[in-house]
């Protein structure tokens, strides 16, 4: 055992005999198979190149901080004034309370109203004039067609051509056509009365439930139903017109009418008067 363990140390002796000589080859070696050996995985502690990614990284968030950062940070100030601007000047809460509340008030009225124009204000007694009545304030377009046998019911027909002149049974025809088409367009606009009413209704409660950005939308639709209202009050005016016009036109017939029965009479006594 201790002539092996002299051999070895001989050896050992040797080789660094050998490499003492030859230290220039040794340290070339060494270099190579160190470039050559496998590494392991380098701490971020030990490693430059990890310290200088650290130090890149900390730079770009410094520089989204301060410059991105501070741009968003301005535009969300910028927000955040007109908000406090639209919620104080423009669309203040307080004035959206008080306004809606008025509509509430006002849709109230609205309701007022319309019990009252459905209060029951018949007047008629006879059996007939009731039917012809109960007609009229119907309320109901789809009753316009029982109005004439109605209106006959009570008024009675055009007298025949046995009965009156043709010139009396014209204006008696032409007085009964304008006075049942005035009551036939006075249930169509008591019709259109009530569903403005309605219309009327629902874009007040549409108002008070609205957002502030959503009043433009229920105006126009408000405007609308004001043009419709105004067409409906120029149809009345009209029919109101063309009574006025039949009166007046069945005046100056019976003055003709009148004058004609005058020169006839004169020509009567006259032929009279030659015989005697």
């Amino acid at each position: 055992m201790q002539g092996i363990f002299r051999s070895l140390s001989g050896k050992a002796r040797q080789i660094l005999s050998w490499g003492w000589a030859h230290k220039i080859r040794v340290a070339v070696v060494a270099i190579v198979l160190t470039m050559i050996a496998p590494h392991t995985v380098k701490s971020a502690i030990i490693d430059p190149c990890c310290a200088i990614l650290a130090a890149g990284l900390s730079t770009i968030s410094s520089a989204l901080n301060s410059v991105v950062g501070g741009g968003l940070n301005r535009i969300l100030s910028v927000e955040q004034t007109v908000r406090d601007f639209e919620q104080t000047v423009v669309w203040p809460q307080s004035m959206i309370t008080q306004a809606r509340a008025l509509v509430g008030s006002i849709q109230g009225t609205y309701r007022q109203i319309e019990n009252i124009t459905h209060l029951p204000v018949n007047s008629a007694s006879l059996p007939g004039t009731r039917q012809l009545e109960q007609n009229l304030l119907s309320r109901d377009s789809s009753q316009i067609s029982q109005t004439s046998a109605n209106y006959t019911a009570v008024y009675g027909l055009v007298p025949d051509a046995a009965s009156a002149p043709a010139q009396v049974r014209n204006m008696i025809d032409m007085t009964d056509a304008v006075a049942q088409e005035a009551m036939k367009r006075a249930i169509e606009i008591d019709h259109l009365a009530t569903l403005e009413l309605q219309a009327a209704d629902q874009i007040n409660q549409s108002i008070q439930n609205a957002a502030p950005g959503s009043a433009p939308i229920i105006e126009a639709q408000a405007d609308a139903w004001l043009v419709r209202a105004n067409a409906y009050t120029q149809a009345a005016t009209a029919d109101l017109m063309r009574l006025r016009a039949i009166a007046l036109a069945n005046g100056g017939a019976t003055i003709k009418f009148g004058a004609a029965n005058t020169a006839s009479i004169g020509q009567q006594v006259q032929d009279l008067l030659k015989r005697q």
